[in-house]
């Protein structure tokens, strides 16, 4: 009895047999059409009883999960439903959706023909890494009569992992496979220099740098040839990643640690593609989660793994740390990205040293962020007094963003400052960039 429910169909009717009760009061003779409408409901309750508690197996349903979530990713989830009874139904169905995404009023009604199967999906995008738990999968079944329900539970239990996001990334693969472009618009890296790896002798053709003729092929065959180089391949290049508290102000559901640790594992997958080796570290008070730089078939998956259950804290980073452990433990000159957050050039003044400490050795790329909200102020009418001081305020925020770019180029130390949206997009560009230029 514990999987029967009594559906508004029945009460609905139940009322109707009610009015026709207050009405024999007044006519009489509506007494006999109340009772015979009152047994008939009983009846009909009972007829629907038995059609649905008299098959076990009446409704099958299974809950197919993807093997794991993706961050900040819409990751879909499929329902199959079977009708095994020998008529149609119409399903309710609720599936106990983990507590973090907040859906207390999920539920999906869809009619059934009889021995039939009916796929239903929807999505879930989580906005924290970590273990999310599914409950069960509750399918409420009724007959044409519709005045019953049963309720049939499938999958009790389910855990997933919600790992750093990676259902983008084969859509950067191109960018990889294709170096001259650029992602947002498609246009050409302007190449200042080449790199001098040699990849082979080619026939010259319009617009092939002269300086590259090769004399010797050349007077051997009768015919212009050129050398064509390529990109340096098994360069190392890390991202150092801040987790103190700097890295946790919010957009759009997600903080600053989760775009820079999405950044990450896409611009890890271009990395590995182009042939170079993809390394990272987390910072705060310590250094943790160190991935030495290699080019193997499982990197990839060791930086998710590593990435997989990092939180912010509310400390201060410690910039002196770190550019002691990378100058100990990065001893070959590499490219390293260092995702953090600089707000005022005051907090830039206090760990300019360490930075410059470290691209003496390396090639730096300080990666911060804008801050939407003030783009938003800068950018909209001002109507009265207080939002032209609203508008004063975010320029000299902004301003003052500019003068942290200006401070780091004066000791060669190069930027990307972006929108955390843009981030995957623009770390990718800035890291081909500098393999077109030949600058590692």
């Amino acid at each position: 009895m514990k999987n029967l429910y009594i559906n508004t169909r029945f009460f609905i009717a139940l009322i109707g047999v009610g009015i026709l009760y207050v009405l024999a009061f007044f006519f009489p003779v509506v007494m006999m059409v109340a009772h015979a409408v009152l047994l008939i409901c009983f009846l009909a309750a009972m007829v629907d009883a038995l059609l649905l508690f008299n098959q076990k197996d009446g409704v099958l349903a299974q809950r197919i999960l993807p093997e794991k979530l993706s961050n900040g990713d819409e990751n879909p989830v499929k329902i199959d439903v079977k009708n095994n009874y020998g008529f149609k139904i119409t399903t309710k169905i609720i599936d106990e959706i983990p507590f973090q995404f907040q859906k207390r009023d999920f539920v999906i009604k869809k009619e059934i023909a009889s021995e039939r199967n009916t796929y239903f999906q929807y999505t879930l995008e989580p906005k924290e890494r970590g273990e999310y738990n599914f409950g069960s999968l509750n399918i409420y079944a009724s007959s044409p009569i519709g005045f019953i329900s049963k309720r049939f539970r499938f999958q009790k239990d389910a855990n997933l992992a919600s790992y750093p996001s990676f259902v983008h990334l084969r859509k950067y693969e191109l960018m990889a496979l294709q170096s001259e472009f650029l992602m947002g618009g498609i246009k050409k890296i302007r190449k200042l220099g080449h790199t001098m790896e040699f990849e082979q002798i080619k026939e010259y053709v319009p617009g092939d740098d002269i300086r590259t003729i090769n004399w010797k092929a050349t007077s051997k065959t009768n015919r212009l040839m050129v050398n064509q180089y390529q990109d340096e391949k098994s360069q190392r290049i890390f991202m150092l990643i801040d987790t103190g508290r700097t890295m946790k102000m919010p957009f759009n559901g997600l903080n600053l640690l989760d775009y820079s640790i999405n950044a990450t594992m896409a611009l890890s997958h271009i990395i590995l593609k182009k042939g170079d080796r993809a390394g990272m570290m987390t910072f705060s008070k310590k250094t943790e989660n160190k991935i030495a730089a290699e080019n193997k078939s499982g990197q990839l998956k060791k930086i998710s793994e590593a990435l997989y259950n990092i939180n912010t804290n509310f400390f201060e980073s410690d910039f002196n740390r770190l550019y002691q452990d990378v100058k100990y433990s990065i001893n070959q000159r590499s490219l390293i990205l260092l995702f953090t957050n600089f707000e005022t050039l005051d907090g830039l003044n206090r760990q300019l040293k360490y930075l410059r400490g470290i691209a003496k050795n390396h090639l730096l790329v300080v990666v911060f962020f804008k801050n939407a909200e003030l783009h938003t102020l800068i950018n909209k009418n001002p109507e009265n007094m207080q939002e032209i001081y609203d508008e004063i305020i975010a320029e000299k925020f902004e301003f003052e963003k500019k003068l942290i770019i200006q401070e780091l180029r004066k000791y060669g130390i190069y930027t990307v400052y972006t929108l955390p949206e843009n981030l995957n997009i623009d770390v990718i560009n800035k890291y081909l960039e500098i393999k077109a230029r030949g600058i590692l």
